[in-house]
């Protein structure tokens, strides 16, 4: 048994079994990791791979049980490899993290300034997607870091800690009969045309949830992963808008009037999610310190370590 074989059974998986794309990917030839592949499956006893002909087509039982193995034999090597670079060289590197528009355009900015400013010689790469997606991308080793605010509190093979708390609010234009409202409702808000966010992002469903449980149905007019289309179309007069809290600016915003309806939906809570038994560098507890001051390396380390009590906002 060695690591190509390893590699070689994670790849395949990886690539939905095409073998063609699993060596493309792994800069070597198809006939070699299908017989490294072969030559693992005997040494084991037990077939890891279902196939059609040549053509492995899924996981055997044994083999869902043999890549969890794998799994975790690879993330420690590649933890290795990691505390090696990080040993040369303290402040350089790579550091990929995937979030949601509205964290990438709202939370981040001054995060990555002064992260930047610290670390000038890390190469900082955002990448962006639903939470879903960007969880899937630290499962898949594509990005260090994910912060969100669905989806990634309770994801196998992710530690997911809270950051910080946000709230709604509903922008209207100026002049707004809702301005006149002393204390806001949900029927009043389900009177008007809504304009937020696509149901994937930004709390939309505690939106929904709120709605459904006193029996509204919103005229839901346009749905948009980005707060800043639906300042837009609510400064078009098509409706009224709900964004996150963060997403407001009275000073850049000074078409529209923010009304707090934090009593209506609830706290919402962004998170970082990290891959479960990942090896950390010292900048991404630096950027994780920077991101929600609470924290610090030492009790980032005990929640990576399974101690979830250690911790609330």
């Amino acid at each position: 048994m060695n690591l190509h074989q390893l590699r070689f059974v994670r790849e395949a998986v990886r690539q939905n079994f095409n073998l063609t794309e699993a060596a493309k990917a792994l800069y070597t030839s198809q006939p070699g990791v299908s017989k490294a592949i072969i030559e693992l499956e005997e040494e084991l006893g037990v077939d890891i791979f279902t196939r059609h002909g040549k053509r492995i087509r899924g996981l055997t039982e044994p083999g869902r049980a043999v890549l969890k193995s794998v799994e975790l034999i690879m993330q420690e090597i590649d933890g290795l490899k990691r505390i090696g670079k990080e040993f040369a060289a303290q402040d350089t590197g790579s550091f990929t993290i995937a979030t949601t528009h509205t964290q990438a355009r709202y939370t981040l900015p001054k995060v990555v300034q002064a992260f930047t400013q610290k670390y000038p010689k890390v190469r900082l790469s955002l990448l962006q997607g639903n939470p879903r997606q960007v969880a899937d991308m630290v499962l898949r080793d594509q990005a260090d870091l994910a912060l969100a605010t669905e989806a990634i509190a309770d994801m196998d093979g992710l530690i997911s800690i809270p950051c910080y708390q946000w709230e709604h609010v509903l922008v209207v234009p100026p002049e707004h009969a809702l301005l006149r409202s002393q204390t806001i409702t949900l029927e009043e808000i389900a009177a008007y045309p809504l304009i937020t966010y696509d149901a994937a992002f930004a709390g939309r469903a505690r939106i929904d949830h709120a709605f459904s449980l006193r029996g509204l149905s919103p005229d839901v007019l346009l749905e948009a992963i980005d707060a800043d289309v639906i300042k837009t179309y609510v400064e078009l007069g098509l409706g009224v808008g709900l964004i996150a809290g963060m997403a407001f600016d009275a000073e850049r915003d000074r078409n529209l009037r923010a009304i707090e309806v934090g009593h209506l939906f609830g706290t919402n809570v962004s998170r970082v999610a990290l891959k479960q038994g990942a090896y950390l560098r010292s900048y991404v507890y630096t950027f994780i310190e920077l991101l929600a001051p609470t924290l610090n390396r030492k009790l980032i380390e005990r929640l990576m370590s399974g101690e979830k009590d250690v911790y609330e906002l």
